[in-house]
């Protein structure tokens, strides 16, 4: 609870260097503005017009972006992500979204010695074991992204465990229909309300809004929660039940006590929608949530005495937060790593996986066209599930050619695309992380 006290009192400014300064990394800029103990030493950007317009926007001055080299007083903008891999940088951000380059970036931040947030809930999935074993080893911090829903949840998860309560769920919510999951960045506007013209007007990208819609990011962003708390995913897919927080305990708790989960410790996500297209009464499509169980009758009085929402049976309360701030949020896991050395959330273990799921019939010679489009989706299962099947990521389900057909619905396994290339470093970091799995 000191941390501002902490940035506020540092005696030199926490040394920052950002890769991607597309949404969520012009909100971090946003707020880095305002606090003289973090320096945006460096951005990295393929698109540097893109960057320069992104900190006009978000009220920089031109001079303050006009360095043409690293400086203690400007930030300097670069195409090469790799520049940034200097000693004057403390903090590396990783916000491109792109899985490959997201591995590939912060494996050079390790290697470099500097302190890695990972924005790139897309590469941590992929590969984010290796990288938190490697940043441990090379003494330095690996971390979630604090703003992003899995950071939060981890905090709400270690806070109510702190308390000594054991979770029975948690998670997130979102807009969901089981429809959405063939959902294509040609059909993507018409689910979200918007014409494609308007979207195309607030610069919003067809195929990322996409994967929030088609349920890709929901089962990423739960298998990062599982991977960083030791809580479970679920055996075949996330099953996003309509909820809203008054019925969060009393869905979200154990079949055997009346809910709809197979057994205490798992990740959900809840829908903000009925089936039937309704809006859920009191849905957390922007929150976060945790289930927890008052386990003697002593606790459970004290849940009624103090107005704690419970289940029917005061067995089960639930905690959430209605919203998240995204990278507005960013500056905690900035000032957390530098300052405590301490990750707001990670990666301990491989529990869950994200695995290319068939939208349509696909035949021979397809290319797949990745995450958010029109190909495939996202289901979250468990990583030994994944792992026995042989099941092809997410993350790497771009770019790769089909060698054999796959129906709608199937989970699409390595084998039946196309080798990939052996320098490839994401396929590597992948394969040492199926690696260490088989091991253990």
């Amino acid at each position: 609870m000191n941390l501002a006290r902490l940035l506020a009192s540092a005696k030199t400014p926490i040394t920052v260097g950002l890769i991607g300064a597309g949404k969520f990394g012009a909100m971090f800029l946003a707020m880095a503005a305002r606090q003289p103990n973090i320096h945006v030493v460096a951005i990295a950007d393929l698109d540097l017009p893109r960057a320069r317009a992104t900190l006009a926007r978000v009220g920089w001055p031109a001079e303050r972006f006009a360095a043409t080299e690293m400086s203690a007083t400007a930030t300097w903008l670069t195409e090469d992500a790799s520049a940034l891999n200097d000693p004057r940088i403390q903090v590396i951000i990783e916000a491109t979204g792109h899985p490959a380059a997201g591995l590939r970036h912060a494996a050079a931040a390790i290697a470099a010695g500097q302190h890695v947030v990972m924005v790139n809930v897309e590469a941590d999935v992929l590969a984010g074991p290796v990288l938190a074993a490697r940043a441990a080893a090379a003494g330095v911090v690996y971390s979630m992204a604090y703003g992003d829903q899995p950071a939060l949840v981890c905090e709400l998860v270690d806070t109510i465990r702190a308390m000594g309560f054991s979770i029975t769920a948690a998670g997130k919510g979102t807009k969901y229909l089981p429809v959405f999951h063939e959902s294509t960045p040609d059909t993507v506007w018409g689910h979200y309300g918007l014409s494609a013209e308007a979207a195309a007007a607030g610069g919003m990208n067809p195929q990322m809004f996409n994967s929030f819609l088609d349920g890709t990011k929901s089962g990423i962003e739960m298998a990062a929660i599982a991977n960083a708390t030791g809580l479970d995913v679920p055996e075949d897919g996330l099953a996003f039940p309509a909820c809203g927080t008054q019925d969060l305990p009393t869905l979200l708790r154990p079949r055997e006590h009346g809910g709809i989960l197979p057994r205490a410790g798992m990740t959900e996500v809840v829908s903000s929608l009925e089936r039937d297209g309704r809006q859920v009464a009191n849905d957390l499509r922007w929150g976060v949530y945790a289930v927890f169980e008052g386990e003697t009758d002593y606790i459970r009085r004290c849940f009624g005495e103090y107005g704690v929402h419970t289940d029917p049976s005061g067995r089960y309360a639930a905690l959430w937060r209605p919203y998240h701030l995204i990278g507005l949020e960013l500056a905690v896991s900035v000032a957390s790593v530098a300052l405590r050395r301490e990750a707001t959330g990670c990666a301990t273990a491989w529990r869950g996986d994200v695995v290319a799921t068939a939208k349509r019939d696909l035949g021979v010679g397809e290319r797949l066209d990745g995450e958010g489009g029109a190909m495939v989706w996202g289901k979250c299962v468990p990583a030994r599930r994944s792992l026995e099947i042989g099941g092809l990521p997410i993350g790497l389900a771009s770019g790769v050619t089909l060698r054999r057909a796959v129906p709608r619905g199937a989970m699409l396994r390595q084998g039946d695309v196309t080798s990939p290339d052996p320098a490839d470093g994401a396929w590597a970091l992948r394969r040492e992380l199926e690696t260490m799995a088989a091991g253990r």
